[in-house]
């Protein structure tokens, strides 16, 4: 909620609060640091009932007393996202499939705790940025640009034209993680639970590594992947990528 009141690419329409929400927002943010639209509906919330908000959300829908009604986000732009990614050396996420809302959202906060340049996902199979997946973003949605694309594995040759080395993280792969010869900018290549990367995706990346587990359990949930990867990725960092290619990538 503050993170989207304090977004100025963010079009809010509407602030609407119980007594308790409204106080509570009161309590947790500066309305000096908010863009001036934002802090019009900050400072005069609409107040009603607990049981008038609760029938202007969807049934089970979690909340603390307070709902902002506001407009999408602006289409991101995959190759102006990922061109100041590059530019910043920071690594981007790359989604094959990943249908789950609370998985994407907690992707796009790993992302945002270590300051990935931007989430890449495909069009038709992707959840909606709302709902379970803002809520699972916790405020991430509006700091990582979450772009959304047609094709996956041609999304994975614009990325290397603009210089990213595409990494795939796949349990099967030969070479841990940890041992995964890489280059700055990453792309960090993610499949769906159970499935995994499609052939032709995993075609398209330079290479593949996987997460070493050698306890009971032979998998981890997508998201919990992304974070060790960018973990890995980002703590120990990746030399620059060379001006020229020792050998033309497919």
């Amino acid at each position: 909620m503050a993170a989207a009141l304090s977004n100025p690419s963010r079009r809010c329409h509407r602030l609407i609060a119980t007594a308790e929400g409204a106080a509570l927002l009161a309590e947790r943010i500066d309305a000096r640091a908010l863009p001036l639209a934002a802090r019009a509906l900050f400072e005069a919330p609409q107040v009603i009932s607990r049981q008038a908000l609760a029938a202007l959300l969807p049934a089970g829908a979690v909340h603390q007393g307070i709902v902002l009604e506001t407009a999408p986000l602006q289409a991101v732009d995959l190759a102006t996202a990922c061109r100041n990614a590059a530019q910043a050396g920071k690594a981007v996420l790359v989604l094959d499939q990943v249908t789950d809302p609370q998985n994407v959202g907690a992707i796009l906060r790993s992302a945002a705790a270590f300051a990935a340049g931007a989430v890449v996902v495909q069009e038709r199979h992707s959840p909606r940025s709302a709902g379970a997946l803002a809520k699972a973003a916790s405020g991430a949605l509006e700091a990582v640009p979450l772009a959304r694309v047609v094709n996956i594995a041609r999304t994975l040759v614009v990325l290397k034209e603009l210089g990213f080395w595409c990494l795939g993280l796949d349990p099967e792969a030969a070479a841990p993680l940890a041992d995964a010869s890489v280059r700055a900018p990453l792309a960090l290549v993610l499949g769906a639970e159970g499935e995994g990367m499609r052939r032709l995706t995993r075609e398209r990346c330079d290479l593949t590594a996987r997460i070493p587990m050698p306890g009971a359990m032979a998998s981890l949930n997508v998201s919990s992947t992304a974070a060790i990867a960018l973990y890995e990725t980002v703590m120990r960092g990746a030399p620059a990528a060379n001006a020229t290619r020792e050998a033309p990538r497919a």
